[in-house]
């Protein structure tokens, strides 16, 4: 039987005087965590216009509004929770095919699909740590490149992760100077589907037409489909059964052998939709991780430890949406069926209750007393339940190796004129895999 787990996430919400039932709708202000200068108009606007976020009434009090601390209840797990919602930014672009944006029985089969696949393709497997190694070694040569001068990291980073899942997906890597048309295209999606005008059409549909944002999102999904239509026509002509040599051939034989079945997910509409799912968790979050990692290292070179990056960092703040399926009670309070439930990970990663300094970068979170690394229930990066990362495998074995290669042969330090306490933390604006501010950093030879 499949287990429900409930998170109690800590987050600061806006008491109000007059709770009319158990359980209050937004618009409220939410403030779900320090950065709420960068994040509160954007979260507000998602969570409580386009989603309806809910959450446990707060203390009636008599001296007006004020900010406290109070609990929201997110649900994960199959039996509970295990369709996604429909978003119409989501929908538009994925029609309710791929993994991220997919429910139901074609959300199973394409998860199942692709953890088989990538499993058979070396997931998790020495074959993969050596395709990581031999990319950690052509990234150390592009930052030696600079020979110590300052250059912002950011863009070959993106270039090397993507390389590494480009490897599953296509059976083969771009020179880095070559892979950022593609870059572009989805950092450029990324950036506007966070937009207050994207946001708004989630809300307000038939608004849709005044929006150039959704045409611009819409054209570049149409090139990065455009490109990889091409790349699995071309492995059609070449495919040996006998000898699958990327996951888009492990899809083309499951289409072949599922062709006369009348329900069939392995079509070529799911295929497009799951590589850019597969292509955009799988470069986007790590390299982000990546650019954290050396901001982090050249602002604090005396500790070297990955683990509390990724929870500083927090990198993914809120999962993506979630919906019940069926009317549910927790602790007396009422959560009907189809209610839109998002897990607000940044929580999770700034709970005082969990973290001694939550919102400060503090390696003491991982070591106890002697300096022997701690697991900690409250660390999870890669989301938690059904739908928790499918590439977490992979994600862990490329941050480590691509982290512990670059530290090991460059120290990172900051720009001439410009001290490591200068350096911002502030992470730039976005729902979405937020980055660090742009930065620049000089790789000096170890």
């Amino acid at each position: 039987m499949a287990s429900l787990i409930i998170l109690l996430l800590k987050c600061s919400v806006l008491e109000i005087d007059l709770v009319p039932s158990k359980l209050i709708s937004c618009p409220v202000a939410l403030r779900c965590w320090k950065r709420e200068e960068v994040f509160s108009s954007f979260l507000t606007a998602f969570l409580c216009s386009a989603m309806r976020a809910f959450i446990l009434p707060a203390t009636k009090t008599n001296t007006g509004p004020k900010t406290t601390h109070d609990e929201m209840v997110v649900l994960i797990g199959y039996e509970t929770v295990k369709e996604r919602p429909i978003v119409l930014m989501f929908e538009d672009y994925a029609k309710g095919f791929g993994i991220s944006f997919a429910h139901g029985e074609n959300w199973r089969q394409m998860r199942q699909f692709s953890l088989s696949a990538l499993r058979d393709y070396g997931m998790g497997r020495r074959i993969v740590e050596d395709k990581i190694t031999e990319e950690c070694s052509i990234l150390t040569k592009a930052f030696e490149t600079y020979k110590g001068k300052p250059f912002e990291p950011a863009t070959i980073l993106k270039a090397a992760a993507a390389n590494i899942i480009d490897s599953f997906l296509l059976g083969k890597r771009f020179e880095y100077e070559n892979a950022t048309l593609l870059l572009e295209i989805l950092e450029e999606n990324i950036h506007l589907a966070e937009t207050p005008a994207i946001l708004m059409y989630n809300v307000f549909p038939k608004l849709g037409f005044l929006l150039g944002l959704r045409k611009t999102i819409t054209n570049n999904q149409k090139k990065y489909h455009d490109f990889i239509q091409a790349t699995f026509l071309e492995n059609l002509k070449e495919l040996n059964e006998n000898n699958q040599r990327t996951f888009i051939d492990a899809f083309l034989v499951s289409q072949k052998e599922n062709k006369k079945s009348t329900h069939s997910y392995f079509h070529n509409d799911n295929l497009l939709v799951l590589m850019d799912n597969l292509f955009g968790a799988g470069m986007d979050t790590t390299s982000n991780t990546l650019c954290w990692a050396i901001l982090l290292m050249t602002k604090h070179r005396e500790v070297q430890i990955i683990h509390d990056i990724q929870r500083f960092a927090d990198i993914v703040p809120t999962h993506l949406p979630h919906a019940t399926t069926k009317d549910i009670t927790f602790k007396g309070f009422f959560i009907a069926k189809g209610m839109y439930i998002i897990p607000l990970l940044a929580s999770v990663f700034h709970d005082d209750s969990q973290w001694e300094n939550p919102y400060e970068f503090y390696p003491e979170h991982f070591l106890d007393s002697e300096g022997k690394f701690v697991k900690r229930d409250a660390f999870m990066p890669f989301s938690a339940g059904q739908r928790v990362c499918a590439g977490e495998t992979l994600a862990k074995m490329e941050l480590f190796l691509f982290f512990t290669n670059l530290l090991q042969r460059f120290t990172s330090q900051p720009h001439s004129g410009t001290s490591k306490d200068d350096l911002d933390l502030t992470p730039a604006l976005g729902l979405i895999n937020p980055l660090p501010m742009p930065y620049k950093t000089c790789a000096v030879l170890s």
